[in-house]
């Protein structure tokens, strides 16, 4: 984990060093262990690091290769960085670390814009060349390393700012903080997740999962679209049957878990005690893995909901013989654990796990600096309750079916809650009638998934366990986002998936190597009961933030609905029975938190 950040400027000026010095000094819980500068032409970089890979001040950024011309920056973990080396080396590069970050340097250098094809990893990175001017920026497949851009105004057309956050692009200044009408439909819609490109602010953009974009000096860009899964059953797999599948995607997890322990540091396990994170301990204690950490978080329980679920975490420690931690989290906690939370956030995010995970890796940071994670597996092999409904309906009927199923609320809902100046077209339904419509995918399942794992999971879940790791200078991997892994679920045909009352081919997999109790335990998740069913003290800081001056002047929302809502704060729920007065309060308190007015 690392934070980047830097500035392009295409009106013959230099970069605002102050305000790239800015951006990289907010991005420092992301990386704590050092910090640099570079400069040259109309290009600056900045970087924190978090050493995981190659320790030493020759693993520092940002990176200049003088022999290829090159000068990055770099977020994440390249799993394949040493096969990479060698076949580079065998070219002909000699290096002079360690660190796949110069791997990534010379990779460029020797394949061009496809060396993004080599990589098996997750990672954000911006590459300047010397010699052109020329900045190329990247994102993995699956959206794991987030890179945030804003355009800057200037004398003649400006330049652009990029950073591994958001609230790093606001440190910088110059900033446009309107709210972006088709974010907010979004936002109120799809539970909180805001798709790429766009992000709640009109000012700031997302660039999307698996692409390359090229940026001239003369401000050009050309974007490449460089993965995309066909979600369709492929002729490699004709024959193969459900056994043959649950090895096939066996075989599959274990290299993505394995691929996943590469570092110069320890890695330890972030275990829920649901099958996704149980299934990694077991793959890791199965690869020879002695002593591994594990980790888990739960709350007091409020409104007659429990808050923990550590009989299952236990079981799986004792299983493997894990060094476990437990963290139970008082509901008295909640309101100073909520602005961390909160303050970490580059977007807001209205599930209630992101402040369990900010607390879990304040606690976890105090032993390692790697963990992996088990999210992932329920959009990729369909885990979710509302999958079966999708599955039975011809594909034309689709995007509304899904939008019934899934959607916080209708389009039409929208007109009551916010103020007339914020509506604007059925944005969310138009996201998902696109996706639906594209080829490469053969079933209304199949589509379904598409979206979810490309556009919903990477912008809800992705970003959260991204976001509130990487404050307390924490990596998450998640090794059910192995892109090749990803690829064969995805031409997995989908009754198999549904199978067992979802994710039937991993549960045939768990049944291998985990307690059935834990393969067979009703569907879990991380809950905050004090926010779901607003407790005293998560209640007033709510009913603070929607009375403050700001969110008066902003004027989002309609007063009588804010009031409505807080008249009953445990009565009104979204369609998927989230608390609506918390998604209301929460983008609030987050615009509040970041200083935005």
């Amino acid at each position: 984990m690392c934070g980047i950040a830097g500035e392009i400027r295409f009106d013959g000026g230099r970069p605002d060093l102050a305000a790239v010095e800015r951006m990289t000094d907010r991005l420092a819980a992301r990386g704590p262990d050092g910090r640099g500068m570079w400069s040259q032409g109309a290009i600056a970089l900045g970087h924190r690091r978090l050493e995981v890979i190659d320790l030493s001040e020759r693993g520092a950024q940002p990176m200049t290769d003088a022999h290829t011309g090159l000068t990055g920056v770099f977020n994440g973990c390249i799993y394949n960085y040493r096969e990479l080396r060698a076949e580079l080396e065998t070219a002909g590069h000699r290096f002079f670390s360690t660190s796949d970050t110069e791997v990534m340097l010379k990779a460029y250098h020797e394949w061009g814009l496809a060396f993004v094809d080599r990589l098996f990893g997750m990672f954000a990175f911006a590459i300047a060349e010397h010699a052109t001017g020329r900045l190329v920026l990247g994102r993995d497949r699956l959206g794991v390393k987030p890179l945030y851009i804003a355009p800057q105004s200037g004398r003649r057309s400006g330049g652009l700012r990029f950073a591994s956050s958001l609230p790093s692009l606001l440190a910088g200044g110059g900033v446009d903080t309107s709210i972006d009408p088709v974010a907010l439909h979004q936002y109120l819609t799809l539970h909180g997740t805001v798709a790429a490109p766009h992000t709640i602010l009109a000012g700031v953009r997302k660039l999307p999962p698996a692409t390359v974009r090229v940026v001239e000096p003369d401000g050009s860009e050309h974007d490449t679209l460089y993965w995309q899964p066909r979600y369709e059953r492929l002729p490699e797999h004709v024959g193969m049957g459900a056994d043959d599948w649950r090895d096939a995607l066996m075989g599959a997890l274990r290299t993505a878990v394995r691929r996943r322990t590469v570092a110069d540091v320890e890695v330890g396990v972030l275990l829920s005690g649901g099958l996704d994170s149980s299934l990694i301990v077991a793959l890791l204690a199965e690869h020879g893995q002695d002593g591994l950490q594990t980790f888990s978080v739960g709350f007091e329980a409020e409104g007659g909901e429990e808050g923990d679920e550590f009989v299952y975490s236990d079981m799986v420690a004792r299983q493997f013989g894990t060094d476990h931690r437990q963290l139970l989290v008082p509901s008295d906690r909640l309101p100073e654990a909520l602005e961390g939370a909160v303050s970490a956030m580059s977007e807001p995010m209205v599930s209630h796990d992101v402040v369990a995970f900010h607390l879990l890796a304040e606690q976890v940071s105090k032993y390692v600096k790697v963990v992996q994670s088990g999210q992932g597996a329920d959009e990729i092999l369909a885990g979710y309750h509302w999958y079966p409904a999708l599955a039975a309906v011809p594909r034309d009927e689709e995007p509304e079916t899904y939008m019934r199923t899934y959607f916080d609320r209708p389009h039409g809902d929208l007109a009551r809650m916010l103020q007339p100046h914020m509506r604007g077209a059925d944005a969310s339904g138009d996201l998902v009638r696109t996706h639906m419509a594209a080829p490469g995918a053969r079933t209304a399942l199949d589509a379904a998934l598409r979206l979810d794992t490309h556009v919903m999971m990477v912008d809800d879940p992705v970003k959260r366990v991204d976001n509130m790791t990487s404050d307390w200078g924490l990596e998450a991997r998640v090794p059910f986002l192995d892109h090749e892994f990803v690829e064969l679920a995805a031409a997995c045909p989908p009754e198999l998936k549904l199978a067992q009352g979802g994710k039937g081919v991993l549960k045939d997999i768990g049944r291998q190597v985990l307690p059935r109790e834990v393969v067979d335990r009703p569907k879990g998740y991380f809950p905050v009961p004090a926010i779901r069913h607003m407790a005293a003290p998560v209640f007033e800081r709510v009913r603070d933030a929607l009375s403050a001056p700001a969110a008066k002047n902003r004027g989002i929302f309609l007063p009588s609905y804010v009031d409505e809502l807080l008249a009953a704060p445990d009565r009104h729920r979204t369609h998927r029975g989230a608390n609506a007065l918390w998604q209301v309060a929460l983008l609030e308190i987050w615009l509040q938190a970041h200083g935005i007015d």
